[in-house]
């Protein structure tokens, strides 16, 4: 299996993982009776910092505390957010599509977006050449 391969799997696993939390998170938060906006919003704070760790150190094999490199999964993050605003709220209605298609394509969307940023830019590391972006 070639590196690239490796990681690739790695990146859907850690996705997967922390997909399945967020869901299990939110639910769990609105069982025990928080609204929806604060069941949402702590289950994805919580998520997003798996989503860290799990990249981080199981798919880069990164280092967890470097401030920029934090930074930057934060600016990505972000960056997913506006996409899937722009997906579900201008794109998707524009094309007449029904809000669970728009959301659907998000998903299909996101971890390809997620995945280039993160190997190109967040876990980038100077001293190996294979993390030079071509």
């Amino acid at each position: 299996m070639s590196p690239g391969l490796g990681r690739k799997l790695r990146f859907a696993c850690v996705g997967t993982a922390v997909a399945a939390l967020y869901i299990a998170l939110y639910a769990m938060f609105l069982w025990l009776g928080m609204a929806q906006f604060s069941a949402n919003g702590l289950a994805f704070l919580l998520a997003v910092a798996v989503q860290y760790s799990g990249q981080a150190g199981y798919t880069f094999r990164a280092p967890m505390a470097d401030p920029r490199q934090i930074g930057r999964f934060i600016a990505m993050i972000a960056c997913g957010l506006v996409t899937s605003a722009i997906i579900t709220g201008w794109l998707g209605p524009g094309l007449g599509l029904a809000p669970i298609a728009a959301a659907v394509t998000v998903t299909l969307i996101l971890p390809v977006q997620n995945y280039l940023i993160m190997s190109r830019w967040v876990f980038m590391r100077a001293s190996d050449p294979r993390e030079t972006p071509s």
